[in-house]
């Protein structure tokens, strides 16, 4: 634990945030600088709680109450050993994670919960900055070869666990440049890019061959890359988002929200991207229809681009800001939360359905909504939605964002040149084992569980890859969920 008193002595404290009218001007990240003084406060006000669930609350185990005792007693670089020996790459999840271990923590029964997020990124930003995290290239190569395909935080992860196993791993990305999601999807006010270069630099220094722009199954066929490689992994996340097939869906106006956000990342990046007309909000009454982390980066982004008005609609009724009756410690709570993006101003509504988009020559004008009441199913079963006769409204919007989530991998790409099954969702089919249908295929991350966090992504790459280095050498050293060899006292 940190200091046994400290969660009575210190309250929870977050680095300040650049004020809105100031960080809405520009593309950096919105938090300011957090004093090391205040970070080891922080880590003292981890208790000595008996079962410390925030284990269970993330999904890679972290070993969080040991790194937190590290910091508040000074010791970084043990801290960061302990951090890594279940995370790889803390300095994303120390951005852009909810906190799943937050909302699981002790203290957060009855008190703010520890400052779990926060103290995890400053322990790896400890890290460069001390030069601490440097190339850790194997000592000896196994001779068996290994593509990944995809460069999101589930391939980066399954890579360089691979690597560390001794095997010589290459990964596949599409795009020009690496990072999947964390670089076209995240916006640089949530996270800016040279976090993602700097890490990057470190796994090629490794051994890890990474290569940007070939299209696997286009530009290399599926069965290329299993004649070539002992084992193929697929991390190509969930990509194919739910669209809303209602009247009016075709105007020019109405675009998903991964098209914008992604054109917005490219222009920040100084990248080009393809023939598609720009997708601008400046000077725009903008509507994002969806109320998760992607509709939140749209309104970010929509106010950064100099949008006239930004709305937010949502489906589901209103949530409370305190947890739920029905959704007890520790479970993660569906609550009210209010984004960095929100406070640069949004209007937002609850219980909204939309029903028509409205145009005028081809361009979109507005749109046409009916409010929702939510009926409580029977025996406990999921609640249904009825339409509230009388509510109809028309919005003016010159510019829509469908942040709908995604319905999983793209089915006519190299899943289907290597005949993979899918289940019932769209998602690759495994077992437990991260196995595909075909035998030296594997699959990790969005594409086998559906969309979900960072830290779920990490996690299955990590598992992925030890279950793919057992199979290749009948034995492995690579560690599962929540083990690592922590620093002695």
């Amino acid at each position: 634990m940190g200091k046994p008193t400290g969660f009575m002595e210190y309250n929870r404290e977050l680095p300040k945030k650049r004020p809105p009218a100031e960080r809405v001007k520009d593309w950096k990240e919105f938090a300011l600088p957090f004093p090391e003084e205040s970070v080891r406060k922080q880590g003292g006000r981890c208790m000595d709680c008996g079962v410390p669930t925030c284990h269970a609350g993330c999904p890679l185990g972290n070993l969080i109450p040991d790194w937190n005792d590290l910091v508040y007693r000074g010791r970084w670089e043990s801290a960061l050993r302990a951090l890594h020996s279940t995370n790889n790459f803390p300095e994303f999840t120390g951005r852009l994670c909810p906190a799943p271990c937050e909302e699981a923590c002790v203290l957060g029964i009855n008190e703010p919960a520890v400052t779990i997020e926060e103290i995890e990124k400053q322990i790896a930003e400890m890290g460069f900055k001390e030069g601490w995290i440097k190339p850790e290239p194997p000592a000896t190569r196994t001779g068996k070869k290994i593509a990944v395909v995809g460069s999101g935080p589930a391939g980066l992860a399954c890579a360089q666990q691979l690597n560390r196993a001794g095997h010589t791993v290459t990964v596949f990305e599409r795009d020009a440049r690496i990072g999947g999601l964390l670089r076209y999807g995240i916006p640089d006010f949530k996270m800016e890019k040279w976090v993602i270069d700097r890490r990057l630099a470190v796994m090629e220094a490794e051994g890890i061959e990474i290569r940007g722009g070939v299209h696997v199954g286009r530009d290399i066929t599926g069965d290329d890359l299993t004649s070539k490689f002992d084992a193929v992994v697929l991390c190509t996340g969930a990509t194919r988002p739910r669209d809303l097939p209602i009247p009016g869906r075709d105007l020019d106006g109405v675009h998903f929200a991964m098209d914008f956000l992604g054109q917005q990342n490219r222009r920040v990046g100084g990248e080009s991207w393809s023939d598609a007309p720009p997708i601008l909000a400046e000077g725009k009454h903008v509507i994002v229809i969806g109320g998760g982390d992607t509709g939140s980066d749209c309104i970010g982004t929509s106010n950064r681009q100099g949008a006239l008005s930004v709305t937010n609609f949502e489906l589901l009724p209103r949530p409370t800001e305190d947890r739920p009756d029905n959704q007890p410690w520790p479970f993660w709570p569906m609550r009210l939360r209010t984004s960095s993006s929100h406070e640069e101003g949004c209007d937002r509504f609850w219980s909204l359905l939309t029903k028509e988009f409205i145009g005028k020559d081809g361009k979109l004008v507005g749109l046409r909504t009916v409010e929702l009441e939510w009926v409580p199913g029977q025996n406990g079963g999921r609640p249904s939605m009825q339409e509230k006769p009388g509510t109809e409204k028309e919005w003016k919007a010159d510019l829509v964002l469908l942040a709908l989530g995604f319905l999983g991998p793209e089915a006519d790409s190299v899943v289907a040149q290597l005949g993979l099954q899918v289940d019932e969702r769209g998602n690759l089919r495994t077992a437990g084992d991260y196995r595909t249908s075909r035998k030296g295929v594997y699959a990790a991350g969005d594409n086998r569980r559906g969309q979900s966090l960072i830290v779920w992504a990490i996690s299955e790459g990590r598992e992925a890859a030890r279950q793919i280095d057992l199979d290749l050498m009948g034995v492995t050293d690579l560690p599962t969920k929540g083990e690592g060899d922590l620093p002695r006292a």
